[in-house]
């Protein structure tokens, strides 16, 4: 039992700070939308998404989430069998093969693969059975990230393949024993991504040379970079206020509902928009790292450390390539691109960060059982 009441450990910043940044999303979406044949749709969808992310984080709130730690075999399973299910019945789009459908439902399984990989790599590392004291040892959970990711990778996805290796690197700094076992990983991501370049696609490599030059290719690979930054810096100080931004509205940046999307509100809002939205992340952030320090368990801190890596890498990679300071990946920015897997699995993600902080009341449970 909580030794407070629920509602006085409860993390309302962190909470409001998700539902503050969706409803935020809602309105870029809508200017994004405006000039879109359906664009009443998307928006409707979008809404209905939020609903359910909202009904989604207050449910694995109030989970105790040592449950996914018992059940971390087929959360493990079952994302692997999603991923893998895209390859046969996954639906196209844009060139990628990434979605699939469950009746009328259609949605992307590397949305939430992302946090259902923590929490099951996560139980691996918590496993008290377990020392990873050994070389060897390490090669377990970089095994269960590697899967899923070969699988994303091959759809292909090499934004979320990314955003699994940042949470990997993240939970095991915090799991493993022995510093150098760390520096020996860090040492061989570094050698992969020295030749990773060789094994791209052609148009990701394209996206890497444009980032080196941004006029490699204007007209090709470097448009979007370009009328990205454009934009965003046409929106100066205050913006060009909602629904006027030019390059938005106008087309002249592509997919700006998803991967752009922060073009909107730099365009529409102007710098001061992008620092809300920027104060906003912090703050979700740092109650995020609140969770970590809360957690009275070795479980509950690797899979908050986890997700805040997810967020946060999200965040520096979908930013950062909207202004120029990093290569372009197709990852969305979270809780404000169009998508509902994206969506609820942000909000879904946040629940179990509220979970693990109000368990920070209770005395820390064996695992062992």
């Amino acid at each position: 039992m909580l030794e407070r009441p629920w509602y006085v450990a409860f993390n309302y910043p962190l909470a409001a700070a998700a539902i503050g940044l969706s409803i935020y999303g809602l309105i870029a979406i809508k200017s994004a939308t405006l000039h879109v044949a359906d664009a009443h749709t998307d928006f409707s969808h979008q809404v209905a998404y939020l609903i359910v992310g909202i009904v989604a984080m207050f449910v694995l709130a109030f989970t105790d989430y040592h449950i996914w730690y018992r059940f971390a075999k087929p959360v493990y399973a079952i994302t692997i069998i999603m991923l893998a299910a895209v390859a046969f019945v996954g639906h196209s789009a844009l060139g990628a093969q990434r979605w699939i459908g469950v009746g009328p439902i259609v949605f992307q399984p590397s949305e939430p693969a992302k946090l259902l990989v923590t929490l099951a790599v996560a139980a691996l590392l918590a496993n008290p059975k377990r020392r990873y004291k050994k070389w060897w040892e390490i090669l377990i959970p970089i095994g269960a990230v590697a899967v899923p990711a070969l699988l994303v990778l091959k759809q292909p996805d090499l934004g979320t393949a990314l955003v699994l290796i940042a949470i990997l690197t993240t939970i095991l700094f915090f799991a493993l024993p022995r510093w150098w076992q760390f520096a020996a990983y860090v040492g061989a991501v570094g050698a992969a991504a020295v030749v990773s370049p060789l094994f791209l696609h052609g148009y990701q490599r394209e996206r890497l040379l444009v980032f080196l030059d941004p006029n490699h290719d204007p007209q090709g690979a470097g448009w979007s970079l370009i009328q990205s930054k454009i934009a965003v810096g046409s929106g100066e100080l205050f913006g060009k206020g909602l629904f006027n931004g030019t390059q938005t509205q106008l087309g002249f940046v592509p997919e700006h509902t998803t991967d752009f999307i922060f073009t909107v509100i730099g365009e529409e809002f102007g710098f001061v928009g992008s620092v809300l939205l920027l104060g906003l992340y912090a703050l979700l952030l740092g109650m995020g790292m609140l969770a970590v320090n809360a957690a009275r368990d070795r479980y509950g801190l690797i899979v908050a450390a986890g997700i805040v890596a997810m967020f946060a890498f999200h965040i520096l990679v979908n930013v950062g390539m909207t202004v120029g300071i990093m290569p372009v990946t197709g990852i969305p920015l979270p809780f404000i691109s169009y998508g509902g897997s994206s969506l609820v699995t942000c909000l879904a993600s946040v629940g179990v960060l509220l979970n693990i902080h109000m368990q920070s009341t209770r005395m820390t449970l064996d695992l062992r059982g």
